[in-house]
């Protein structure tokens, strides 16, 4: 064991990662499990799950994959049950899944609200609600929920996204609260414009603008979003909870 992975703290630790299938998620899987934590991927992506599991289990061979979809309420207490019988403990959770359905408000449909706000607030609302038990009991956790620049900035076009992103940087800091006395801590990380499947899809005049717009000049990397989550879960920030960790380049100082 490296002196960095002793440092960490987390050998042994039980990781539960939503989304953690591609882009953000699996960078995240993948660090955790490199900081020695057993790794279960939540994902509703069959294959893209598998493969992902497949890099995972290089650094942590007794991690697993669970298919299912985060706004199930009987699959996700399933999958919580599942994870302490299987592993015996749950202590860190990545609430990461997530989506998009883009829409001037005049255009937006109920739809469209309903179906981002259910996978992106509501979902973690009701994961971190399990999680939070045996946590409590063990009398440690982490607690890291995937934010978003345009949780405090806002975007045209994503009212939805930005509402449900405000909306879990305002819930992780009252979650904060209520379970700090139990050696648990809340936190967020909000990342900008990071390279992934979907902003590599940006046609050549948008992705100008948008590095116009970085200080640091560059898009970031899944990794750099995982390290900041690597952090947060460690016993080195032990003492932090209800913060959010901006990673962005600098597109915005709070």
């Amino acid at each position: 064991m490296s002196d960095l992975v002793k440092a960490f703290g987390m050998a042994g630790r039980v990781a539960v990662v939503t989304g953690g299938s591609s882009g953000i998620g699996r960078a995240i899987a993948i660090e955790l499990a490199r900081m020695g934590a057993r790794i279960v991927i939540v994902s509703n992506e069959s294959i893209r799950i598998i493969e992902a599991l497949e890099e995972v289990r290089v650094f942590s061979p007794d991690s697993e994959a669970y298919e299912a979809d985060v706004t199930s309420r009987p699959c996700m207490e399933e999958m919580v049950r599942h994870t302490l019988q299987q592993h015996g403990r749950f202590d860190i959770l990545v609430n990461n899944a997530g989506i998009t359905r883009d829409n001037l408000l005049l255009r937006m449909s109920d739809d469209e609200w309903d179906k981002v706000l259910e996978v992106n607030l509501t979902s973690i609302f009701r994961l971190t609600r399990l999680a939070i038990k045996p946590m409590i009991k063990a009398r440690w956790g982490r607690i890291i929920n995937i934010a978003s620049v345009v949780g405090m900035t806002g975007n045209a076009g994503q009212a939805n996204y930005t509402a449900a992103k405000a909306g879990l940087i305002g819930f992780s800091r009252s979650v904060a609260q209520e379970v700090a006395s139990r050696n648990v801590t809340v936190n967020c990380v909000a990342p900008g414009f990071i390279a992934t499947a979907m902003t590599g899809k940006l046609k050549p005049e948008a992705r100008e603008a948008i590095l116009a717009r970085i200080p640091l000049g560059s898009m970031g990397a899944p990794e750099d979003v995982a390290m900041a989550v690597s952090f947060l879960a460690s016993e080195r920030a032990r003492y932090i909870t209800g913060e959010t960790i901006h990673v962005n380049g600098g597109m915005f100082m709070p």
